[in-house]
């Protein structure tokens, strides 16, 4: 395994890792904060934005170098 090859997994793991964390904070906002239904929902959006940025980079970043 090269070390390039490494790097991207590790990344890849990592950013996966902070994904699930990332989402774990926001369910617990929303739960302590008593945000309700249309709170949950905004902060799910909100803080999900970045969440999907990331996984449409990569896609878009396949789809112009194929």
């Amino acid at each position: 395994m090269s070390v390039e090859q490494f790097e991207t997994i590790a990344l890849y793991l990592c950013v996966s890792g902070l994904i699930a964390y990332m989402l774990f904070v926001m369910y617990k906002l929303a739960v302590e904060s008593k945000a309700g239904k249309i709170g949950a929902f905004a902060i799910y959006l909100t803080l999900g934005l970045g969440i999907f940025g990331f996984v449409a980079k990569k896609v878009l970043t396949l789809v112009i170098s194929a």
